[in-house]
């Protein structure tokens, strides 16, 4: 080619989907389901080019917290995810009210990585890994042996790691075991430290021979975490964390609500198993309390209440320089899975993430063009294509299981254009 010639530009390796700097935002639609493990609500996000964006609102929680942010996204460009994700997130709070914002932000990356053809872990800074370990929540029961099976089947699908319920529910029939005021194991909304209730000695050998024949049966080639140990006082929490030290589990979950720092770090420091917490805290500032005091040894968020993908991964890295594992929360559908899938890709002290729906046969199907099933010998493929990675809903599937509370199929939701207020935070 001479100097005055033009040059052949080959238009194979460019994307024709999307103009980045004219998208704009045109519609927010929820669809409410139910079974996929629980009842989440599935946002979508629509644009002038025809691309679409779907994220997740947590699990139980309310559309509402999505639906109320239309009015301040439409007309937006959702390729600027900081800058709109920096607008909403005065509107989500911690545990299931995070779930809005969070879900919100899932659909801007989705929408972004489309937009400019790239994966979603690329709009992160790049991955650290191509294949994403999944732990298996493993519903409780009663009998040990039983448990030891249920988790010894999750062993042979390919898990290697898993977790279950210990605590004062599987003491409800054994006398002697508890100490509690009338009422207080029936009341779910008085925290831990002023329920009054104590697990006596008793109580704790029961909860040691339980995992231990957990243990005999399931082995010790598999990582086995710990969560739902019930509404006890530290002091409780702390014997019988002790007394689980010999059987090596990967973590202890939740054993006192997230807000009492100081607590935490008693516990942490009393106890030679890793505490873990974290699933209801929003936005990465809710966390350095617990990180910035060494106060917990596995920081756990779930992405759809924390503040979506991004926010997760900038909590991720301040972890990090604390030394601190994060593992992920999560009971969703395969599109919320999804974006935890690029988040612990691009994260580097990711540890696992949480599966709910191992006993859902159908989960894999409710998206397109992923493989099939998604989880496969206990870990997910990370996939290359743009935005969160698989092609679409799987409508048949969404309407058969549309919560017959409140059955909406991505409804027209016109009634919440006009939704507004003086948002700004400072006069």
């Amino acid at each position: 080619m001479t100097r005055t010639e033009t040059p052949v530009v080959s238009e194979e390796y460019v994307s024709g989907g999307s103009r980045p700097s004219a998208l704009r935002i045109t519609d927010l639609r929820v669809a409410n389901l139910h079974g996929v493990p629980f009842r989440s609500s599935i946002i979508r996000i629509d644009t002038n080019q025809g691309l679409v964006g779907y994220g997740e609102v947590r699990d139980q929680a309310s559309a509402t917290y999505a639906l109320m942010l239309k009015s301040r996204l439409v007309g937006e460009n959702p390729c600027n995810v900081d800058k709109l994700f920096r607008k909403i997130k005065q509107f989500g709070f911690h545990a299931r009210q995070g779930g809005g914002v969070s879900g919100v932000e899932m659909a801007l990356m989705d929408l972004a990585g489309k937009a400019y053809g790239v994966p979603v872990y690329a709009l992160l800074g790049g991955q650290f890994r191509d294949v994403i370990r999944c732990y298996a929540d493993t519903p409780s029961v009663s009998d040990p042996e039983e448990m030891g099976r249920r988790l010894l089947e999750r062993k042979r699908r390919g898990f290697t790691m898993l977790k279950m319920d210990v605590g004062v529910d599987l003491l409800c029939d054994v006398p002697g075991t508890v100490i509690a005021p009338a009422g207080a194991r029936d009341n779910k909304t008085t925290m831990h430290p002023f329920a009054g209730i104590q697990v006596t000695a008793k109580g704790v050998e029961y909860l040691t021979n339980y995992v231990d024949t957990v243990r005999s049966i399931l082995g010790y080639d598999v990582a086995l975490a710990a969560d739902h140990f019930g509404h006890i006082a530290l002091d409780s929490c702390i014997r019988i964390g002790r007394a689980l030290e010999p059987f090596t589990l990967a973590w202890l979950e939740d054993l006192i609500p997230w807000q009492f720092t100081d607590q935490w770090r008693q516990l942490t420091e009393a106890v030679a198993v890793p505490t873990c917490t974290g699933e209801d805290i929003y936005l990465t500032e809710g966390f350095k309390p617990l990180l910035d005091a060494g106060a917990i040894r596995v920081v756990h968020p779930d992405p759809a209440t924390s503040g979506g993908i991004a926010e997760t991964k900038r909590l991720g890295d301040y972890a990090q320089e604390r030394g601190v594992a994060m593992a992920v929360h999560l009971a969703a559908s395969p599109i919320a899975t999804m974006a935890c899938v690029h988040l612990a890709s691009a994260t580097e002290n990711f540890l696992a993430l949480e599966h709910h729906a191992a006993d859902v046969p159908f989960w894999s199907e409710l998206v397109t063009d992923l493989p099939r099933p998604l989880i496969q010998d206990g870990h997910i493929a990370v996939p290359e294509t743009p935005g969160l990675g698989f092609g679409d809903i799987n409508e048949e599937l969404f309407r058969h299981q549309l919560d017959p509370r409140d059955p909406v199929f991505f409804a027209e939701s016109t009634h919440w254009d006009a939704e507004n207020s003086h948002d700004r935070l400072w006069s």
